[in-house]
């Protein structure tokens, strides 16, 4: 006979199924240099409001990107149960380690936390906080919203996404989550590789699902912080968790599903960007040029676009190695 399931090591520190506003933490038992029997803690909200739908509302999955943590702070400072039906899961620093050391990845483990689910209850910290979040709180949710910019070393035009998926009915719910978050660009997304992401385990297990790429260079701006607090509110709107219709203003759709749209460096250089992001591009437009850097007097090699629309992502950093993203030229859709 097989051994039961192992529990997971990480207790939470507040209720899930009481009324009330509840704030406090994830606690993982991890043993380190620094504190032989210590814990992360990770931070958690609940607000909660008799029966009704529940979203779970997550930032810093990567830990150099803070539209989300900032607009989640915000959300749990404000947010009152009597503003709710239902319950609002709070969690602004999903990966608390990587967030704390503002990196991509964890450096408890060095594990990218959005590439590790479904995680293992046996495995490194990183991967049993995946454990938790997909069989623990996934579970409770109806509607996921996992906020995402480009960290240190991308910069995206500001857009909410869904994926395309199996299921025509939790496509379509989860396009319309998308568009009630309203950014300025609403974008159907096909992933470079969508093995292990937190996005591919939640829309697995049937919940409807948004995120958002809202900018990047490992800061937030004045403008993709407004975005990130009001596209939150307006999903609680549309879940019906909050009273009141979105706040809706122009969006622009886009795609990466269809054409060439994403772009990769094939030679260390100097990045000279000939194109700023939500510029309209034609293919074979010039859209970078990369100069030598280990002499002076070379001629750049030219990146040109393979395909029409606009400028979506860029590198952010000046210096660009093979490899790298170095640019996202998006269909725009009429």
């Amino acid at each position: 006979m097989s051994a039961p399931p192992r529990p997971s090591p990480i207790v939470p520190t507040i209720p899930f199924d009481r009324d009330g506003a509840h704030f406090g933490f994830l606690r993982l038992p991890v043993s380190r240099d620094e504190s032989a029997w210590g814990s992360v803690m990770i931070p958690i909200a609940v607000i909660r409001n008799g029966d009704g739908p529940t979203a779970l509302l997550t930032g810093a999955n990567h830990g150099d990107e803070y539209e989300g943590p900032i607009a989640l702070q915000a959300l749990a400072h404000e947010l009152k149960p009597a503003e709710i039906r239902g319950r609002v899961i709070i969690v602004p620093f999903m990966n608390t380690p990587a967030f704390h050391a503002a990196r991509r990845t964890s450096p408890l483990d060095g594990v990218n936390l959005n590439r590790c689910f479904p995680g293992r209850v046996d495995g490194s910290p990183t991967e049993k906080i995946a454990d938790f979040f997909l069989n623990q709180l996934v579970p409770l949710a109806d509607i996921v919203l996992d906020y995402h910019s480009g960290g240190k070393t991308l910069d995206f035009v500001p857009f909410a996404a869904a994926h395309l998926l199996d299921s025509a009915v939790q496509q379509d719910a989860c396009i319309a989550a998308m568009q009630a978050f309203n950014a300025p660009y609403s974008m159907t997304l096909r992933e470079i590789d969508a093995v292990g992401m937190y996005d591919t385990v939640v829309e697995d297990a049937g919940k409807t699902f948004v995120t958002t790429e809202l900018g990047g260079g490992g800061t937030a701006t004045a403008r993709t912080a407004r975005i990130a607090r009001r596209g939150v509110r307006n999903l609680l709107k549309h879940a019906g968790i909050l009273d009141g219709e979105p706040e809706i203003g122009p969006s622009i759709d886009i795609d990466t599903t269809v054409g060439d749209c994403f772009h990769f460096c094939e030679r260390n250089g100097l990045l000279e960007v000939l194109v700023d992001l939500g510029d309209p591009v034609a293919k074979d437009d010039p859209l970078a040029l990369i100069w030598p850097v280990d002499h002076v007097g070379g001629e750049p090699v030219v990146v040109q676009s393979r395909n029409t629309g606009l400028l979506a992502a860029r590198h952010f950093p000046g210096l660009i190695k093979p490899g790298d993203c170095l640019a996202v030229v998006a269909s725009v859709v009429e």
